[in-house]
């Protein structure tokens, strides 16, 4: 599947097509041991991970900001994350709502440093370097089709931090250092 098909088929994806009713999980928070090991590959058409899959997607929904959330971060080491940035504002390719399991970055360029958060470190954010356009492969839950799907900006940011909660990486793993750390910005 090339990219271009990849892309239109992950933005027609739906939860829907899951067939499972999620149920909002907690959100770990570091230290947590979950959150620093690499999660398993999983078959993307076990009913289990079906269902982690629709269980990722109504915890994003109920968390204000939140624009993707990695398995591990509901306390299950596995390879699964959902995102989607639509409603973004420094989104400019949107995929729509979407879940991949076992996802790989197959090509990247265009490294920005820009701010970043986590549910799973919610008192802090960093200035991180990351590509910002990229091709990523992965397997759709459910179905377990094959997509290969390029994206940048914002999306392609998204895209690596959920990556990389799939290979036991924070965003404070990624930071040029402790002055690039700050606390969380709270607005009334």
């Amino acid at each position: 599947m090339s990219p271009e098909q990849g892309s239109a088929r992950v933005a027609a994806w739906t939860e829907a097509e899951l067939g499972a009713e999620g149920r909002v999980r907690d959100v770990v928070r570091a230290p947590s041991g979950v959150l620093s090991a690499r999660g398993a590959d999983v078959d993307p058409t076990d009913p289990e991970v079906v269902r982690l899959a629709a269980d990722l997607v109504a915890t994003m929904r109920v968390s204000p900001g939140c624009v993707g959330l990695a398995a591990n971060q509901v306390g299950v080491g596995v390879r699964v994350f959902c995102v989607d940035v639509t409603k973004h504002p420094k989104a400019r390719t949107k995929h729509g709502t979407f879940v991949l399991c076992n996802a790989e970055v197959v090509e990247s360029s265009r490294n920005e440093k820009a701010r970043e958060g986590c549910m799973s470190v919610p008192d802090l954010t960093g200035d991180v370097k990351r590509a910002s356009r990229l091709t990523v492969r992965g397997w759709l839950p459910g179905t377990g089709e094959e997509v290969v799907l390029a994206t940048d900006a914002f999306e392609a940011r998204a895209l690596q931090h959920e990556i990389d909660h799939t290979d036991g990486f924070l965003f404070l793993d990624r930071v040029a250092g402790a002055h690039a750390i700050y606390p969380r910005q709270t607005y009334l």
